[in-house]
Parts: structure tokens; sequence; C-alpha cells
């Protein structure tokens, strides 16, 4: 019966809407999370969660494109009562907890646990509830609608809130447009960004399906599991004034300056790719989902001369480079969502307010994709033949962060970047099907 149900089509109603959908534009957002103090009353908010996260399937909300998206840690597991031989078949990863990953992961130094912002990071954390919206208001309302029924739950508090946002120009705080690239996962009826890019099997996002090396991840027992995924969300801290300072400095005019920030990116700030536009930015192109991220590297430009090797959006994403192994194997779904006010244009200088990204990873695999994509990818050069070079945008404190852009017939070599990015914190969460979170709601003691 297992085996019969692994191949059918994928359960839309039971999965959450928060895994499969890209998300609208503009759109307001909110992380809160929540500690479990008593296990009835956090049996009582899966149970609750359950009849108002959106499910795939459904195409609004009563209120319209407002979301409601849940995950719990591995404390909240255990803090609802999932007994141990049920938890014993989760991830590793997922067990020992982002903290405790922080070596494997680069956050080391400014980004090790030990600064992290209180209290991410830590034991307390056990439900991630994210509330999306069309604007704030709406997202406002919406969750005063849902604030009584969590406040009849006292054994369940809030300790953390982290508001967000997608301006309408869909740009991050360094000013580039984001959420362009989005994979096609079979089944799900969500076409991907890249028409070049064959869909991926379920099973790389989705518990319960078969993946691209033909196994399936199951928990025990199955409903727990089934239709489920991971999520790691990080709060990344972005310092807008020493990216825009570092450009200016490394430039000889204004166009240069706008070419080194494409080459450190790998797409123009429009969005526009270097593979499709490699000598002048199309702000049409990067503005067209349907041509901005449909390209390829190992065909047209195997040597990075046109989009450098350890640009950012190359190295979290190579496509067809065989350098690379199998990219299909660690392919990930991103959600980036702005925090913070933006710093105002010209200005060259931090000002000391907290802006940046929250990302999102989605996946069923969370060694071989995000963790190796962080470690094998983002913080080291081996797989492009980049050496020790670590990723400009994001890469680890450890050692020196160099960059370098294949050019003829000299190369360009820029040394010791500085840190223009800093984690703040994350977890690693499970993100149960509809059915799981009523299961857990119906646990006993």
């Amino acid at each position: 019966m297992v085996g019969d149900r692994t191949r059918g089509a994928l359960e839309l109603h039971d999965i959450q809407r928060g895994v499969l959908s890209p998300r609208p534009t503009p759109y307001a957002a909110t992380y809160v999370l929540l500690r479990i103090d008593d296990p009835a009353h956090g049996r009582e908010l899966m149970r609750r969660a359950s009849a108002v996260v959106t499910s795939a399937a459904d195409s609004a909300t009563p209120l319209g494109e407002t979301w409601v998206s849940v995950a719990v840690t591995y404390h909240g597991l255990r803090a609802l009562g999932v007994p141990q031989d049920s938890l014993d078949t989760f991830a590793w990863e997922f067990r020992q907890g982002m903290a405790a990953r922080a070596k494997a992961l680069g956050d080391i130094g400014e980004n090790g646990p030990g600064n992290w912002e209180p209290p991410l990071g830590t034991p307390d954390v056990h439900v991630v509830l994210v509330a999306l919206a069309p604007d704030s208001a709406r997202l406002e309302t919406a969750l005063a609608r849902a604030r009584p029924a969590l406040d009849a739950l006292p054994g369940v508090t809030a300790i953390w809130r982290q508001n967000c946002h997608a301006l309408p120009t869909q740009t991050e705080p360094f000013g580039y447009r984001d959420g362009i690239g989005n994979p096609a996962v079979e089944g799900s009826g969500v076409p991907g960004s890249n028409r070049l890019e064959p869909p991926l099997k379920a099973g790389e996002f989705v518990l319960g399906y078969p993946d691209e090396m033909g196994g399936t991840q199951t928990l025990r027992p199955e409903v727990l599991g089934r239709n489920g995924t991971y999520l790691a969300f990080r709060k990344l801290h972005q310092r807008v004034g020493a990216f825009r300072r570092y450009l200016r400095d490394n430039s000889t005019s204004p166009q240069d300056e706008e070419l080194l920030a494409a080459k450190i990116m790998g797409r123009w700030r429009s969005g526009a790719p270097l593979a499709l536009t490699p000598l002048r930015d199309a702000p049409d192109l990067g503005a067209d989902p349907s041509r901005n991220n449909t390209f390829l590297y190992e065909r047209d430009d195997p040597s990075g001369y046109t989009t450098p090797g350890g640009c950012h959006i190359r190295r979290g994403n190579p496509r067809d480079a065989s350098v690379a192994g199998s990219p299909r194997l660690h392919r990930m779904i991103r959600r980036g969502t702005a925090y913070g006010p933006p710093l105002p244009e010209g200005v060259m200088e931090d000002d000391g307010v907290d802006r940046g990204l929250m990302f999102a990873f989605i996946g069923a695999h969370l060694g071989r994709q995000f963790e190796f994509v962080q470690s094998e990818w983002m913080n080291s050069g081996v797989f492009f033949g980049g050496g020790d070079e670590r990723d400009p945008i994001i890469g680890s404190d450890h050692g020196r962060r160099d960059f370098t852009i294949p050019r003829r017939p000299v190369r360009r070599r820029l040394h010791a970047l500085p840190r223009f990015v800093v984690t703040r914190g994350g977890e690693y969460c499970f993100m149960p099907g509809l059915r799981a979170l009523r299961w857990l709601g119906d646990l006993r003691d």
C-alpha cells in the first residue's frame, strides 16, 4: 500500500502551500517563534493550525492571498510528546539543530551562534509560524484574528517576531531583483522559472515520494512524515553601506561599478543575467519572468568569462555544470524575504539599523541540499577550480575572501573582501503535512 502511494500524484491538499508555491508580489510577512511550556496546549495549537494552514491545493484563502505556514523544531516535537522512536527517524542534521552544525555551515567568528540574536539557535524555539499577506494592513488583520486563539493557550508563548516585506520593485537590500529562481516539481502544477531545466522529482522536496536517486524519505509513523518537508531559516543582516562603498572604491566609473556588482552576483541589479546580456544591463529582460532565468552555463560559458564560476548565483545553482557532480541532487527551493527599512539611495555608511534578508530553504534532504551547498559551494571553490575562494556575498569568515573575475588577457582578482552579510541566527524545522498536524494534535501522554 505504501509503495503504491509513493508512485501516485502529489497529495496537494495535504501539503502546506508555503512549500511549493512562489509568493505573490508585493507582500508583507512575519515570522513568529513560539515556545511550548504545556504539551496539551502545544497539541491544541497543532489542531488549530491544521484548520488554518493553507494547502497547496488552495488557490486562495477566505482572506485572499493570505497564507499561514507552521513548522516545528526537534525540541518542539519533543515538547509535544512525540515518541523517541519516531524522533529517531528524522534527519540527523535536524535532530542536532542549526547551532550545533555551525562549524559545518561556516557559522564561525562573527557569524557564530554565540553572537546570534536570542532566542535563535536555542532549545526555546519550538514552533515557527509564518504568515503572509498582500500588504501590512491585511497581515495585521489576519494576525489580530488569530491572536485570541493563541491567548487562550497560556502554555504556548510567543518569544520572537520578525516582520518582513517584498517591495514592489522586488529587490533585496543590496538592490538586486530577488525571488527569480523557482524549480519545477513534478506533480505540483507550478511551472519552473528555467524552461531548460526538466522538472525535479517530488521526493527532492516532499517526504513520501521518490527522489532523483529513486529513494523515498519516510518517517515513523508514515502519517507524521508524508507530505512534510524540512525548512532551514536564517536571519541574515546585510551591510548595505559597506557593499556600496566596496563597489565604488573598486570601480573606475558608475558603469564599471554596475558591472562589478553584476560579476559578484551573476546578474545585473535589474535581475537580467550576465549569461544572456554580458556587456550591459537589460531591465526589460530582468523584469520578464519568462526569460530572466532561462539559461545554462556549461554549454555556453564553461570557463566563466561571462558569468564567473565564483559568483553568488552560479555557486548556489551551477545548473548544467559537470564539474559540480550532479547539481540536481543539491537543488533547493529558496524563499528570501527582506526585513528592515531600505538604506536611502546614495548613502555609503551603514546607519546602525537592522536590515537584511530572512532566508528559507525547503527540501527533503538537509544534508545533501542545504548543508552541501553551504559547505561545498558557498564556502569552497574547489568544485569549479577556485581553490579556497568563498562566496563573495555570504562566504564564511574563515581565511581570506578573494574573488576572481575571469577575463582576457588577464583575470581580475579582488582581495580580502569585507564581510557584507552577517548571520544573526536560524534553525532547522520540519513542516508537517496537514494530516500530520492533526496527528500531532491528537498525541497523548
